[in-house]
């Protein structure tokens, strides 16, 4: 893969040509063709190899070495570009600050100190309304640099604020720290699946380690950090409905004391979207919808660009909740706007938008097209497990045993089931009492026990399906672990189990998945 040409692919059609121009405007005219003629060669519809590119740019004699040099230098120009370019667009506060402290320290050399301050004074007030900690930390150390000046500010003053500003930035700092490092460490844990981990005591020494136990919301960016590190633990407990209430108290307290400021509208977008995400898992699809429309509400009113990163979240997520509210058809041409967009999509969003897809193809009733899909996702188990986690690859696998199951092809619906069967009593293996240690004897699966139920009754429905009908098959399923429809579970198993119900009460599909992902709300 060359990385280079994967770089360029990324820009749009307006920037691919507004960077043509630009690399004619840096280089001598004769140095000037080659750089573009590398640029047309890279992001055309073929890709070349690197012996290829060379004949093609010194068809004469052929000249690795000046190839190299020519990417370097493509390169250059690209790093170039998008520097400019990130001048240009970026409105934000922050921006606005480091251009203010730039002229400011070029007023201080010219000799206009006067002038200078005032930059300086424009500058801290800016900075300090929207938080922007860094910045506003380089704000005050020219200030102190240039407090001798007879413009300036008391230094007293100036120190004492210097002081509060680090203060504010090393809790902002310290909750990014924790919230990296409790993500890292459940995502070392996520391998074993739903095996028993101690989220609580993990959450716990993180904060006590970084002095974050008391921190509550006083900023939009601080609330931001604090509800991530918040959501990762309860992404484990599948506590939903209680991180729902409590995200969306602190949202509105925070919307109605402080508001959010443009230069925090990417911590506003962070928040609804964990905001929306608790919602749709709590199974109130509406409200969930309701925050997401909201946060693309947002995202249009501000430059494409600034929100990017966001933009295919709230999609798949727009498009999951649609799937609940009987507007699965929408939720089709979300995700297939989203995978034939002009701008490709990052590897995780791809997969995801893959695999979602699926789903609601399946749910339409459009088996060959959901098995279409799935075969889009092109990677191994051991790759889905080491990259996104046994749930993720669990998931898929079972979607794929149900798809053949659908498409009538028994025989790979049972292979299928019995690799995922394999893999979980080799993962899980059971755990017999121990009196002396006072450990309880735990099932062949162990927090899996229930999926393998599930499996087994899935293999006895296609190898024979007539025994989906008769009433002691149908009790059996009835009485499947409790976990299946209980509201802390993941929509997607319960999506699985729908389509056992559906066979055992020879229902559509997707009838049986609706009263089953709104009995919880109903009575509630």
């Amino acid at each position: 893969m060359d990385d280079l040409r994967t770089t360029l692919l990324t820009l749009s059609p307006d920037d691919r040509r507004d960077f043509g121009r630009f690399i004619q405007r840096q280089r001598r005219k004769a140095t000037g063709r080659l750089d573009s003629h590398l640029y047309e060669l890279l992001v055309q519809a073929k890709e070349l190899k690197p012996e290829q590119l060379v004949a093609r740019l010194y068809p004469d004699e052929a000249n690795p070495v000046a190839y190299y040099a020519l990417r370097k230098r493509l390169m250059r120009h690209l790093t170039d570009y998008l520097l400019l370019r990130q001048r240009q667009l970026d409105t934000t506060a922050a921006a606005t600050v480091r251009g203010q402290l730039t002229l400011a320290q070029y007023l201080f050399e010219a000799g206009i100190p006067r002038l200078a301050w005032n930059t300086l004074r424009k500058a801290e007030k800016l900075a300090r309304e929207n938080e922007q900690y860094e910045p506003l930390n380089a704000v005050y150390n020219l200030q102190i640099q240039h407090a001798d000046s007879p413009h300036a500010v008391p230094l007293d003053e100036i120190i004492a604020r210097y002081r509060l500003n680090k203060k504010a930035a090393g809790e902002e700092e310290r909750a990014n720290i924790a919230d990296s490092l409790l993500r890292q460490r459940l995502r070392e844990t996520r391998v074993r699946g739903r095996a028993a981990v101690p989220v609580d005591a993990i959450l716990q020494n993180i904060l006590t380690e970084y002095d974050l136990q008391e921190a509550f919301a006083r900023s939009p960016s601080l609330l931001s950090r604090l509800m991530s590190i918040a959501r990762s633990a309860m992404l484990i407990r599948r506590d939903f409905t209680t991180f729902a209430a409590f995200i969306e108290r602190c949202y509105k307290l925070m919307e109605r004391r402080h508001g959010f400021a443009p230069a925090q509208r990417g911590h506003q977008l962070r928040l609804l979207y964990m905001l929306a995400h608790a919602l749709y898992r709590s199974r109130r699809f509406a409200e969930s919808v309701a925050y997401l429309e909201k946060g693309h509400a947002i995202m249009n009113a501000g430059p494409a660009r600034q929100f990017g990163e966001f933009e295919p979240r709230f999609t798949f997520l727009l498009a999951a909740n649609y799937a609940f509210l009987r507007r699965n058809a929408e939720s089709i041409c979300l995700l297939e706007k989203a995978l034939h967009g002009p701008k490709p999509l990052a590897l995780a969003d791809d997969l995801t938008a893959r695999f979602q897809l699926t789903f609601h193809y399946f749910a339409e009733g459009k088996i060959a097209k959901a098995n279409q899909a799935l075969l889009g996702l092109a990677r191994t188990d051991h790759w889905l497990e080491q990259h996104l986690g046994l749930e993720w690859m669990l998931n898929r696998n079972i979607g794929e045993t149900l798809i053949q199951a659908e498409l009538g092809n028994t025989e790979l619906a049972l292979s299928r089931l019995r690799a995922t069967e394999r893999v979980l009593r080799e993962q899980f293996p059971a755990v017999p009492a121990n009196a002396a240690d006072a450990i309880e004897a735990v099932p062949v699966g162990g927090p899996y026990y229930a999926v393998l139920v599930f499996l087994a009754l899935v293999g006895e429905v296609i190898e024979d399906p007539a025994a989906a009908r008769q009433p002691e098959f149908m009790a059996r399923v009835a009485h499947v672990p409790a976990f299946l429809t209980q509201e802390r579970e993941d929509l997607q198993v319960v999506s699985f189990y729908a389509w056992l119900r559906a066979r055992v009460l020879g229902r559509p599909y997707y009838d049986v998945l609706l009263e089953l992902a709104h009995a919880y709300t109903t009575t509630e």
